[in-house]
């Protein structure tokens, strides 16, 4: 379950690169005095993604863009809904960074994963190795680092089976299950790698990531409801800070 948030740029200003922790930030503040206020200092997997602020483009009063936020939780994306059709009805600002907005249109969408289907990624993957597994990839890193984030020089294989392994876990914990991990993703486009500036507790960081084609032709079952879930909740890890956003395209 998604939303599309349409909105206009009042100002003119230069398109923010580092948006991840700002908009995450805008949206955290949505669940103020709401049963998901705690969200933001909850330990564990937070349920929600977002696509950057599309297009990508510096911005000229007047200039129309959107975002979309996703999440397997209903009733998470209500409250962000609800408090965001409360800012619109009121005309408030809303501010990203630099950039501000008026909200002009707040859209539910459901998008649903079918027998087959084409997963495309809007934002990065984000996927970190840890040091326990270096030789169990043939990873020989120059130093001694506590984990390394997946570049296309390291095996496809620690890719993929991170990749996975993150994503049963998260179903697992959002739903309650105990399913082991097993080969989900069917066919596989990578397309380029990415470096991306973030901020993390005030600090500029550096994260790698990847951006990829999933093919799917034989879903069924539990794994059908597992790439539903993947596309409600993102792929890989950060996804709070809006990597692994996917996109259905077929």
């Amino acid at each position: 379950m998604r939303l599309l948030v349409e909105v206009k740029a009042l100002c003119d200003s230069v398109y923010d690169l580092r948006y991840h922790h700002k908009l995450q930030g805008f949206l955290y503040s949505l669940l103020k005095h709401s049963a998901y206020r705690d969200l933001h200092n909850r330990r564990g997997y937070k349920f929600f993604s977002f696509s950057n602020i599309f297009p990508p483009e510096d911005l000229h009063e007047g200039d129309i863009r959107h975002f979309l936020v996703s999440s397997p939780d209903p009733g998470l994306i209500g409250v962000f809904k609800d408090r965001l059709d409360r800012l619109s009805r009121l005309g408030k600002r809303i501010y990203i960074g630099e950039m501000s907005f008026s909200l002009e249109k707040i859209s539910v969408l459901k998008p649903r994963i079918g027998r087959s289907c084409t997963l495309v990624t809007a934002t990065p993957i984000i996927i970190r190795i840890p040091r326990a597994n270096y030789s169990k990839y043939g990873i020989k890193p120059p130093r001694d680092y506590p984990y390394l984030y997946w570049r296309k020089q390291y095996p496809f294989e620690a890719f993929i089976k991170q990749l996975e392994d993150n994503l049963i876990k998260k179903y697992n914990a959002f739903h309650g299950e105990s399913i082991d991990p097993s080969p989900i993703f069917e066919q596989f486009i990578f397309q380029k790698q990415v470096c991306n500036h973030i901020i993390i507790k005030g600090k500029e960081v550096k994260v790698f990531g990847s951006l990829w084609r999933f093919i799917f032709n034989y879903l069924s079952g539990k794994k059908k409801k597992i790439i539903q879930f993947s596309l409600d909740t993102g792929l890989g890890e950060l996804n709070s800070l809006g990597f692994g956003f996917t996109n259905k395209v077929r």
